[in-house]
């Protein structure tokens, strides 16, 4: 049977017993409803994970760890996702799917057609939501490395900002160009992937001048969130560790 994974931010010892802080205790309790003596699996983005035995009082919740599994699924091929910032849960959609298809780093981004406007307090907490998204996709995903999430940051400043091996856009209006390129996984990347709308004229010839190259999903336009899915699953098929 599969264990229950938590992410804590805590440093595990095997042997010591750890106290949930309440947010992962009410997650724990009354979201999963697990009980005493069960095994879950703890992990902190250190590296590996640790099963551990839940210990449940009227007074707090515990857990024992036990041992720790020298276990990583993180991607060999580093990605950056550079994403244009959509409404609402089409955002919280592309920053859970990218973590379970491996991507290292998320960039949230304001473009031209974003519509979002995000002022500084509303902007933390939005990164401080999509943090949250991060933790429960690697929990659901059996990540134990943690992918970073970026605080919004301007499209130019972003694109000239990028060293990355291979660049790659993906917009419609770009000549299509062959994706049979040589990357190796010890390569990185960097993704960029527009909001509803796309990117402006301007953006895409701004992109182009910091080497970005089109990347191809097809002869239909997607929507934002469906089109940084399958951009993620193509790179991971082609290159990264989903390859047939």
């Amino acid at each position: 049977m599969r264990l229950s994974r938590i992410y804590i931010d805590h440093v595990l010892v095997v042997g010591e017993e750890i106290v949930f802080p309440k947010e992962a205790a009410h997650y724990v309790s009354q979201v999963l409803r697990l009980r005493d003596g069960v095994l879950i699996v703890l992990f902190n983005g250190q590296g590996g994970e640790y099963r551990a035995r839940l210990r449940l009082n009227k007074k707090q919740l515990s857990a024992v760890i036990e041992a720790f599994i020298d276990r990583s699924v993180a991607s060999a091929l580093p990605i950056h996702l550079g994403q244009g910032i959509s409404r609402g849960e089409k955002m919280d959609y592309v920053v859970q799917k990218a973590v379970e298809l491996g991507v290292a780093e998320i960039t949230p981004l304001f473009t031209e057609r974003c519509g979002v406007k995000l002022v500084e307090d509303r902007a933390q907490k939005r990164l401080d939501h999509w943090q949250k998204i991060i933790y429960s996709a690697c929990e659901q995903s059996g990540r134990n490395d943690i992918p970073k999430i970026n605080p919004p940051m301007n499209y130019p400043e972003w694109i000239v900002a990028r060293t990355e091996t291979h660049r790659l856009i993906c917009h419609p209006g770009l000549a299509s160009q062959n994706d049979k390129r040589l990357i190796a996984q010890s390569d990185t990347i960097a993704l960029l992937v527009g909001a509803e709308g796309g990117f402006s004229d301007a953006e895409v010839n701004s992109a182009t001048d910091q080497q970005f190259e089109s990347f191809s999903l097809g002869p239909r336009i997607l929507r934002t969130e469906t089109a940084a899915v399958v951009a993620l699953a193509k790179i991971q098929v082609c290159w990264g560790d989903m390859t047939p």
